[in-house]
């Protein structure tokens, strides 16, 4: 009885989403790792489930459905195009607990270039029209502003592009922050190494140390020195630099209200301004759609733990069970259609919902 209310509440779903002008499409359960792999690191190991095929190398059962679907519009979709799905994703869990490692998901994606604000208007009111009943409470941020944060930081290219690298992983970043920031001290084992390689380089303590054991390559040994040594070289971040990024990173306010405070930080750093006003051209198409965005919640940082794709406006929808995961996630992945796009890309935004969560709300399942 469970699964059938959790089944029927997925084709509702898949049927609404086809209402609003989306193509059903599928996705293989079974997608090649190399991939995923190449788009999430070996970090995606941890949260999915990996096996090897004889013939096809690498596999991963299926951890989400807009990777697939981006290829499928990459190779052959026309333009604008909206598509949703319905069909069960796997992630592996640490610990036992509300998050089940194989559930349903129904999804919406939609590719337009033509006008990107009201594309995210679009998929988030669809969302939260759907969810309606629910009474569930929205939360809603942009990786966007905080990428070009960092992109307009006076520092070397090498630490622009740590800080990219783990957006997503907040304490990481929080932590590469402060030291770059120079408000933590440089760790004693770093300093030692630091202070071996000034009286030799790095090949000369290679050879000093006797047979190479391990997988890295001299090179990649002299490479990575060579990296440790600019940085150490490199000056701190600047104190205002620095703290505009504290202030975007701690901010939290209504979606009306954030943006005066957005438009505030972007005279500080001008980087800033293309994403805020794309911001405030997203407030005004979610009001026209109806959305109060006086009332709207916005946090600088939410997303930080999404997945890696996103790179512009996220959200998600929660019951008031804080021990329940998101009923839904999404948002904007633009840079998935260039990396996947074979020298194409589109602008491109999508939500899924979990009609399990859903059923169990309504107390169904």
């Amino acid at each position: 009885m469970t699964k059938a209310a959790v089944r029927a509440e997925a084709e509702a779903l898949f049927a609404a989403f086809q209402a609003a002008g989306a193509l059903p499409v599928e996705a293989d359960i079974l997608l090649p790792a190399g991939t995923l792999l190449d788009l999430y690191g070996e970090d995606i190991r941890a949260r999915a489930y990996v096996t090897s095929d004889p013939l096809r190398g690498e596999m991963m059962l299926r951890p989400d459905f807009t990777v697939p679907v981006v290829q499928a519009h990459m190779a052959e979709g026309a333009e604008p195009a909206r598509y949703t799905y319905m069909g069960e994703v796997f992630r592996r869990q640490e610990h036992a607990g509300p998050r089940a490692s194989e559930y349903l998901q129904v999804g919406f994606e939609l590719f337009d270039r033509t006008e990107p604000e009201a594309a995210d208007a679009e998929v988030f009111a669809l969302i939260a029209e759907l969810l309606a009943p629910l009474g569930l409470q929205a939360a809603t941020g942009d990786i966007g502003i905080l990428m070009a944060a960092v992109r307009g930081l006076s520092t070397t290219e090498k630490r622009k592009a740590a800080l990219l690298r783990h957006v997503w992983r907040p304490t990481r970043f929080r932590a590469l922050l402060d030291r770059f920031a120079g408000r933590t001290p440089v760790p004693e084992a770093r300093l030692r190494l630091l202070d071996r390689l000034a009286g030799a380089s790095a090949v000369a303590l290679m050879e000093a140390a006797g047979p190479a054991i391990g997988l890295r390559e001299p090179c990649e040994i002299e490479a990575r020195a060579a990296a440790l040594i600019e940085d150490a070289e490199a000056a701190p971040l600047g104190a205002e630099e620095a703290a505009v990024l504290d202030d975007l990173l701690s901010l939290e306010a209504p979606a009306a209200a954030a943006l005066g405070r957005l438009e505030a930080l972007a005279r500080r750093m001008p980087a800033l301004e293309p994403s805020v006003a794309r911001f405030g051209r997203r407030l005004a198409a979610l009001a026209a759609r109806g959305i109060a965005v006086e009332r709207l919640p916005f946090d600088a940082s939410h997303g930080q733990s999404s997945l890696e794709y996103y790179d512009g406006f996220v959200f998600s929808f929660h019951a008031a069970d804080a021990g329940l995961p998101p009923v839904s996630t999404g948002g904007r992945y633009d840079a998935l259609t260039a990396v996947l796009g074979q020298g194409r890309s589109i602008p491109a935004i999508g939500g899924v919902i979990r009609p399990g969560l859903v059923a169990r709300l309504k107390g169904l399942a």
